[in-house]
């Protein structure tokens, strides 16, 4: 392992966008066992190429400058489906609100009947039932 670890000095190395073209290149992979154009398989070898590229890459300005760029695409994305989560599972005991003036999410406990809420953000007061 040590020849490695020496092998490693100086390259890149593995981040968000070449995790995500692993799991590219094996989502088209399991779309192409399913697909029966026969050259369909072949187009997962494409990330997976160039997932290694970057891992091995001296170039770490300019790979940094891409995982950025791939970041600012996929961290609203990313935000989105752990706030569901969030909820989902918060689903039994809270429920969400917006804030009619300012539209500020804002999580109150289940079964207290009507009450006030207070935005923390603009400081407007709503009457909702929990």
């Amino acid at each position: 392992m040590n020849w490695f670890r020496k092998f490693m000095i100086g390259r890149y190395g593995p981040d968000h966008l070449s995790a995500g073209l692993l799991f590219l290149s094996l989502l088209i992979s399991l779309i192409g066992m399913f697909v029966p154009v026969s050259w369909f398989g072949y187009l997962s070898y494409i990330p997976l190429v160039l997932c290694f590229y970057r891992m091995f890459s001296k170039n770490i300005y300019r790979r940094r400058a891409e995982n950025n760029k791939f970041l600012v695409f996929w961290n609203p994305i990313a935000s989105w489906f752990f706030k569901r989560k969030k909820r989902l599972m918060d689903s039994k005991t809270h429920r969400y609100y917006k804030c009619p003036q300012c539209k500020q999410e804002v999580r109150v406990p289940k079964g207290k009947g009507k009450i006030q809420i207070t935005c923390p953000k603009c400081r407007t007061e709503f009457i909702r039932k929990s």
